[in-house]
């Protein structure tokens, strides 16, 4: 527990430790809610222990008050609050620090995120404070090793040589990959960067883990992002995971479940793999990987023909139910049952289950989004929401898991090629409303880029640079290749095809890494291998960047929540945030005015000048109107991280208090002010703790599905129908999104003041710098200012309108592919060719489901995260678990002469051949094999630890999954298909 005041502000830190005693029982009280506090107590002996540690804080205070050692040495103490860097649940920690030095870690027990919990990762977060295994000062490339360099040289060298491609190529032959790390105000500045570089080449983590999600539910409904939280699952009474392994993905998240479950919660878990999430699960239903679709469909075939769906629901808030039941019931129980391997009695049973135990919620991870039909996959499983009635409903929703702490942030804000921040597009407006926030001139922003039209064209993805830099020129959709790289705090070995990206590596002008650790890109690009092609003009460049423990900022959890982060230390060794980092570049390149016209400039590392955090928040709050990130100010969220212990841990309400040091009246506020939280901070929107919710004023957090579709489709009405809309709403039916035309017309426009008249004149709810038409809406007439429509169960919009199963590109069942193929070939998606249907019927004469008959999936374990090179570096956790390994079927495994233990090789029609570990074991089937993604730093065998910077390489080494992966991308986000495709493995022989 902690023990600790902080220096300075004994009254806030005195109320933390005052509490520990009475405060621990509480908040065990409060997480176990199914039995009183005495009860608990009573029955686990925690009564016992309380009272010592109660007598032990005695003790501590009364040696502290004779001794004073702090004092008496000029030992300085604080406690910092900040908030896990690893998944997206918002873990808080509180961080000792002694004389600038990070001493210790607690959890935050007040917080109702975590409730004082960690997994084994947020445990070692301290890690950071010394960082052994960082990259510690700039360094190149240089025959072959890495050698140290100065900032100065490093920055100097680095923007010459991108001007340099930029005037011989233009701007979009440099590609940008941001990251999911980066809190807010960074990723939104590396967006405006981007811009005023004259690109939309950029991209970032979501890419490959949930921009299917972002695409197809958003298209359902309106917002792309989880419409409920963690917390909500409490009032839950039936929950099914379907490509989701929480227990080790998100493991302080299944604290949620595990409550629910405790007051008769049903679980179920769907998954290809038995799971530690099945583990715990009342139902597991195995699946062949890929088919989801025809599972959730054998679902809905019951609850229609049983009558189960939510009828009124339906008429009232659902587009497009008919079309989507005609599809369904061609799925009769045995075409499910051949395609997804599932019994008829199974699908019934979780059908039952979903329908009859309300509200019943879904959650879903990577195990649907990565597919080559991920956008289809998550909106079955919206589809099946809808036909319940359980979207806009607490203890219902989908609850979709994000992966990184500030992925669903970054997205929301940051890199994204197909939109400025907020969603807003790529349109000429969409430009001109952010060039006013920037306070930057449209014309020269325009002038920046090769053209109007390449300004307004979605860029590429990360999931496809390879393919910029080696696909020939002329089925490319931009003026050159690229030809230099900016990996911008991103892991290369969580992408497909590592084979060829080696080869795009070696094949640059210019490649800078810019993180705290060296990544696999580093590696890999210094790497030597037989056959390469390496051009000779090539430079690459190592920056160390600060972690997000090295300076203050915001970071948005997966349920919307956005948190205050503390700056813990200074920056360690030479690292510098990566703001500042930005701002010198900027310098170098030509635009740092630009950059900050509108952002406060601070003393940093060794005085130099940075952004302001603070400054930074604010700029995303007076322009990111469409998804409500105006009333989450800096002052907001950091009285809410103070005052953790306000807000109830199952509603994430305050019901009353005030901050004490400011005085911020914290009453009504959901925690951490979830998007939206519409209009400025003095309307006092407080937050949106579940998405669409009827049942609720828009001022108290309601909400009904957006308008983002249009009012009719083919004399169909899209709007909600009489009588569906929110509590207290002055319009009691449906109606379209609001602007100054609409205003007008109903004769609200005098609710304006004078001063809001004139900002939103011409504008819509999305434009009005002023706030004004959302504050007209919201608090004078009780309406949303996106308008109150139809979920769309048809996306018309969407290569399949109605969800249709298809067969991934590389697949064992030929049979299935004759029956569901894939789409066709696509010349310009996102300026890539894209093969599909060519490609698979390719795959299917050449008799690869012969060659390579079991099914290869990857995913995560409890002790990584994502690519790993952060984690594998910590050695608290790489002694957890320290190879690689295939998880394959005794009988697969007995078939090929397989031991538990031995070393095996797995080849994909790649022609790549990894070396790993064989763990025999049940919990796949036979057809299937499953790997881990968080290696790297071996490569087909061989250690490339010589390859890496000296004193930089992870403690843990190991082959990437990835380096065999297959080709195979989502129709509409070009999401890469990790989670199908096709292997043989092999006993290893020397």
């Amino acid at each position: 527990m902690l023990l600790t005041r902080k220096n300075g502000d004994a009254g806030r830190q005195s109320g933390r430790a005052g509490r520990f005693a009475a405060g621990l029982s509480e908040s065990l009280a409060r997480a176990l809610p199914t039995m009183d506090r005495r009860a608990f107590l009573k029955r686990s002996g925690i009564g016992v222990g309380v009272g010592i540690a109660a007598s032990q804080w005695q003790l501590v205070k009364k040696a502290q008050a004779a001794d004073k050692p702090a004092e008496a040495s000029g030992l300085k103490r604080e406690v910092r609050r900040t908030v896990c860097s690893h998944c997206s649940v918002g873990c808080a920690v509180d961080a000792v620090v002694e004389n600038g030095v990070w001493v210790r870690q607690e959890p935050v027990f007040d917080s109702p995120i975590n409730l004082g919990g960690h997994c084994a990762k947020g445990a070692a977060l301290r890690e950071h404070g010394h960082g052994e295994h960082r990259l510690k000062y700039p360094m190149k490339l240089v025959n072959g090793k890495y050698q140290r360099i100065s900032w100065d040289v490093a920055l100097e060298e680095i923007s010459q040589r991108l001007l340099a491609v930029r005037k011989d190529s233009g701007p979009d032959s440099v590609f940008f990959v941001g990251s999911s790390k980066h809190n807010n105000e960074q990723a939104q500045l590396l967006r405006k960067f981007v811009s005023f570089f004259g690109t939309n080449n950029c991209d970032h983590q979501a890419r490959i883990c949930h921009s299917t999600t972002v695409a197809g539910v958003a298209n359902t409904w309106g917002y792309g992002a989880m419409t409920n939280s963690y917390n909500d699952m409490a009032f839950s009474k039936a929950v099914m995971y379907i490509g989701s392994n929480a227990a080790e993905a998100h493991p302080v998240s299944m604290v949620h479940m595990m409550h629910a479950k405790e007051n008769g919660c049903k679980m179920i878990v769907v998954d290809p793999r038995f799971t530690r999430t099945a583990a715990k699960a009342d139902q597991y239903v195995r699946i062949r990987s890929g088919s989801d679709i025809p599972y959730l469909y054998g679902m809905l075939y019951h609850i229609f023909k049983n009558g189960w769906e939510d009828k009124e629901y339906i008429h009232d808030r659902v587009y497009g139910m008919e079309a989507v039941r005609e599809e369904v019931m061609k799925w009769t129980p045995e075409k499910v049952e051949e395609a997804c391997g599932v019994p008829e009695a199974e699908v019934f049973k979780a059908a039952q289950t979903m329908a009859l135990n309300k509200p019943s919620s879904v959650v879903w991870c990577m195990g649907q989004t990565q597919h080559s039909i991920g956008n289809a996959i998550v909106r079955a499983s919206c589809i099946l929401q809808l036909a319940l009635g359980n979207v806009g409903k607490s203890g219902g929703g989908t609850n979709i898991f994000r992966g990184h702490d500030n992925v669903q942030g970054a997205t929301d804000v940051g890199p994204n090629p197909d939109s400025l921040p907020g969603y807003y597009g790529l349109a000429t407006g969409a430009w001109k409303h952010w060039c006013t926030v920037w306070g930057v001139d449209y014309e020269w922003v325009k002038g920046r880029f090769a053209s109007q039209a390449m300004m307004e064209k979605s860029g590429t993805t990360v999931s496809r640079w390879v393919d910029a830099v080696l696909e020939k020129n002329e089925l490319i959709d931009q003026d050159n290749n690229v030809r230099a790289m900016v990996f911008w705090g991103h892991a290369p070995n969580s992408q497909t095809r590592g084979l060829e990206m080696k080869k795009a590596l070696d094949k640059l002008d210019t490649l800078v890494v810019i993180d705290p650790y060296p990544s696999a890109t580093a590696a890999m690009a210094a790497m030597t291998v037989d056959g390469q092609e390496l051009n000779p003009n090539r430079a690459v460049y190592l920056l160390p960047a600060a972690t997000q423990f090295e300076t203050s900022g915001s970071v948005t959890a997966s349920n919307r929540s956005i948190q205050w982060r503390e700056k813990v230390i200074e920056p360690l060794f030479e690292s510098r945030t990566d703001h500042m980092i930005m701002y010198q570049l900027a310098e170098k390149l030509g635009f740092a005015k630009e950059l900050v016209a509108k952002i406060k400039l601070v003393p940093g590392k060794g005085g130099m000048l940075e952004p302001e955090p603070e400054s930074m928040l604010r700029e995303i709050n007076r322009g990111t109107w469409t998804i409500g990130y105006t009333g989450q100010t800096p002052e907001r969220l950091k009285a809410h991280m103070r005052n953790m212990h306000k807000f109830d841990v199952k509603t994430l309400r305050c019901k009353e208090g005030r901050d004490e040091e400011t005085g911020y009246d914290l009453s009504g506020d959901y925690f951490g002010l979830p998007w939206p939280c519409f209009g400025t901070a003095e309307l006092k929107h407080p937050g949106s703790p579940n998405l669409y919710d009827t049942s609720r004023h828009v001022m108290d957090g309601g909400g009904n599905f957006r308008a983002n579709f249009g009012v009719e489709r083919d004399g169909v009405n899209l709007l909600a129908e009489d009588g569906s809309h929110s509590v207290g709403a002055d319009i009691t039916t449906g109606y379209p999104e609001f602007d100054h035309v609409l205003l007008k017309k109903l004769g609200w426009w005098d609710d304006l003041t004078e001063d809001e008249k004139k900002a939103a004149e011409g504008k819509n709810w999305k434009t009005d710098l002023s706030g004004g038409i959302q504050r007209v809406c919201l608090k004078v007439h009780g309406v949303h200012p996106y308008g109150n429509a139809k979920a769309r169960a048809v996306v018309w919009n969407f290569p399949d309108p109605v969800p249709l199963h298809r067969e991934p590109i590389f697949g064992t069942r030929p049979d299935l592919i004759a029956k569901y193929p894939t789409h066709d070939d696509k010349k310009a998606f996102w300026r890539m060719p894209t093969l599909y249907k060519t490609l698979q019927q390719k795959n299917v004469e050449a008799g690869l489901a012969e060659k390579f008959p079991i099914i290869l999936s990857s995913g995560r374990l409890v002790e990584y995260e994502g690519g790993g090179e952060e984690t594998r570096s910590n050695p608290w956790l790489a002694e957890l678990q320290q190879e690689n390994f295939v998880e394959i079927n005794p009988q697969a495994a007995g078939a090929r002469g397989i031991r538990n233990g031995d070393y095996v090789i797995v080849s994909t029609p790649t022609g790549a051949r990894i070396k790993v570990r064989a763990l025999v074991t049940q919990r796949v089937a036979p057809d299937t094999a499953w790997i881990p993604f968080h290696f790297s730093g071996w490569w087909q065998g061989k250690d490339m630890l010589e390859f890496y910077p000296e004193g930089a390489a992870p403690v843990v080494r190991g082959e990437a999954v990835n380096t065999a992966t297959t080709y195979g991308y989502d129709a509409v986000t070009m999401m890469q298909e990790t989670k199908t495709t096709i292997c043989n493995i092999e006993k290893f022989t020397a």
